[in-house]
């Protein structure tokens, strides 16, 4: 049976991320580690499965992207940043997507084992990663617009994220303080993960019972797949104006949801804002554009976009991890306007 990473782990008694770290010259290890490391690996004769190349080379200056639905215009911004400042340190930046049937995580591990990888960024997904893989992965990595779970070790990876639960609070209060109070909201999740857009959907809920406001789950427009495009957003407004005659606002968790959801309005006759209020999530340019401009939750891409890659490097330096929580900005732009509440009052 062959030698694994395991078994140089188990018999130095550190982690995986250790000794790979120790093999690939990157991260902080102290000397007695160090030594621990080299002499398990001289004692089970390992070599790594990449072949002893990686050892006499070392790692190649490459850096994977994973993409969660590469095509998400609030990505591409982030996208054309980070493919810059890879570049301008002298590195090569290779793109992958994962769709949603995918795990983005399984796939970066395959891609450090057969391309070398300096490092990884993850890009979308869940908050749902574990230590083992972390420690399986090997290299630095950074999660962009994740985290992991709460109980992952936060020196195995950094993670450049919002709030995602406290803007979804923020959006809705935005309405309600207008007079809305028959608030609908537009989401999509895969499954039972804990994503973005879940947190989004619980700081809905947490802000209508702030305000006193039932929770009422017929306005939510909701299906368990990982969709946030404007077809979709359409089909599911359409869906929720048809059931509920007296809404007069809307939350979706996407630009491109919220898109899809104002052509439905229009195209039943209705204005906006002066019928229905919406309001989308992330700042995509096109939002700005379409008439009326939609409000939206905006994320500052550029900012987090160059945080991560400072992360990444600080990394690779052996520097420590980063874990950065932006604030997101309320875009007001003209589709969200005085409720009936309001305007009685």
């Amino acid at each position: 049976m062959s030698v694994t990473i395991k078994d140089v782990a188990k018999l130095s008694g550190v982690g995986i991320a250790t000794v790979s770290r120790v093999l690939n010259n990157s991260g902080i290890t102290s000397n007695e580690t160090r030594e621990k490391v080299m002499a398990a690996v001289r004692e089970l004769n390992y070599v790594p499965n990449n072949s002893a190349r990686v050892l006499k080379m070392g790692q190649s200056k490459t850096i994977a992207l994973l993409v969660k639905s590469i095509t998400n215009p609030f990505f591409q911004k982030m996208i054309h940043t980070i493919e810059q400042k890879v570049s301008l340190r002298g590195y090569h930046l290779e793109m992958r997507n994962v769709n949603y049937s995918q795990s983005e995580m399984s796939m970066a591990i395959k891609e450090v084992q057969d391309r070398n990888l300096s490092g990884v960024i993850l890009m979308g997904g869940s908050f749902g990663y574990t230590n083992e893989d972390f420690e399986r992965l090997g290299v630095p990595c950074v999660l962009l617009t994740v985290a992991a779970g709460e109980d992952v070790n936060t020196d195995l990876y950094s993670s450049i994220i919002i709030d995602d639960e406290a803007e979804g609070f923020k959006a809705t209060e935005y309405l309600i303080n207008l007079g809305h109070r028959r608030i609908g909201f537009l989401y999509s999740n895969s499954g039972n993960a804990l994503t973005p857009n879940r947190l989004r959907y619980q700081g809905y809920q947490r802000a209508l019972e702030t305000h006193g406001i039932p929770f009422d789950k017929d306005m939510v427009s909701a299906i368990n797949i990982s969709e946030s495009d404007y077809e979709f957003g359409f089909n599911m407004m359409r869906n929720l104006m048809m059931r509920h005659k007296d809404m007069t606002a809307v939350v979706a968790i996407a630009d491109t949801m919220a898109i899809g959801a104002a052509k439905a309005v229009i195209s039943s006759g209705l204005r906006i804002p002066e019928d229905i209020s919406i309001i989308g999530f992330d700042g995509i340019e096109v939002a700005e554009f379409y008439n009326p401009s939609l409000d939206t939750i905006c994320q500052p891409a550029e900012q987090m976009s160059l945080r991560a890659i400072d992360a990444l490097f600080e990394m690779l330096q052996g520097g420590k991890t980063t874990h950065k929580v932006f604030e997101a900005a309320l875009l007001k732009r003209g589709s969200c306007a005085a409720g009936p509440t309001f305007k009685k009052s």
